[in-house]
């Protein structure tokens, strides 16, 4: 049961993250929030890694892996994550995040070697034309001030925590989760940090009193508790089950978005968003792997 308990704590902990961004986003740089989410995530992983005295497996070519994992996740998927909830809604945003269980089945069956039914294929493209109809139905609002884009966006985001997930299942079975989170965030203090130097970015020059409470927030609860949780959990069961979980994602959400933010959504994007569900619930059967689990 204690992966199952850690996958919906990390739920809730993304949930919740979708919320605080939309407000820190329109106080502070993206970047700016994302280098310090980042630092602050390693400033708590590393003297935890010191005091376990972890020995890495490390096996030749794992540096490869390391880089393409940090790459996908947090570089790329926040920076197409940021974009994305300036520019839509929250709660719009998170259904999108429910395509990923079968993203992530599709990625499993290349890489790893599931096998997808048909119902899962069906599935599949049910919840696409859910997430098609959500972006084309172009309801613009002070939330979202370009869904088109924002949703989008936010796909593309999910096409990199596919990558993520995929490429965490590998090196869960020479490094711990704790291992792999602090891998991510030093990463992503390097690459945001970096990005921080462009003339495109602006560093901040006041701090109000909440929202640089979420930015911590989103650095020590979040970016640490729920990457750990998530790769922990899914070092001790299949990927395409894990992945199910983020359908969790956007029913808290919404919720949350309804009582912190006031959004709501019209008819036809209600509509769009029990398609993508109901496309994944369909097509969540658990795919028959041909390879041992790791």
């Amino acid at each position: 049961m204690l992966p199952t308990f850690a996958l919906s704590a990390a739920m809730l902990l993304w949930a919740s993250a979708f919320i605080a961004l939309k407000i820190v986003f329109a106080v502070f740089d993206p970047l700016a929030v994302l280098f310090a989410r980042m630092v602050l995530a390693s400033c708590c992983i590393l003297p935890l890694l010191w005091q376990r005295g972890e020995r890495w497996r490390y096996q030749r070519g794992d540096w490869r892996w390391m880089l393409a994992m940090g790459l996908a996740e947090p570089c790329l998927y926040f920076l197409f994550e940021a974009q994305a909830l300036v520019n839509t809604s929250a709660a719009q945003a998170s259904v999108i995040t429910a395509t990923l269980p079968l993203l992530t089945g599709v990625g499993a069956m290349l890489f790893l070697h599931e096998r997808m039914s048909r119902r899962s294929w069906l599935g599949l493209a049910i919840s696409f034309a859910g997430v098609l109809w959500l972006t084309l139905d172009n309801q613009v609002s002070a939330q979202a001030p370009n869904p088109v884009l924002g949703n989008a966006l936010e796909f593309c985001a999910m096409l990199c925590a596919t990558g993520y997930v995929l490429i965490a299942k590998r090196l869960s079975l020479r490094y711990s989760a704790l291992a792999i989170t602090g891998m991510q965030t030093l990463l992503g203090s390097v690459w945001f940090g970096a990005a921080l130097l462009t003339p495109w970015a602006h560093w901040p020059t006041h701090f109000p009193p909440l929202p640089s409470l979420l930015v911590v927030y989103l650095g020590v609860c979040v970016t640490l508790g729920a990457y750990g949780l998530y790769t922990w959990a899914v070092s001790k069961m299949p990927v395409s089950r894990a992945s199910a979980f983020i359908n969790l994602i956007p029913l808290f959400t919404v919720i949350l978005a309804w009582l912190l933010l006031g959004e709501t959504l019209v008819a036809p994007q209600w509509f769009a968003c029990l398609l993508v569900l109901g496309g994944v619930l369909l097509g969540r059967e658990r795919p028959t792997s041909v390879l041992a689990e790791g």
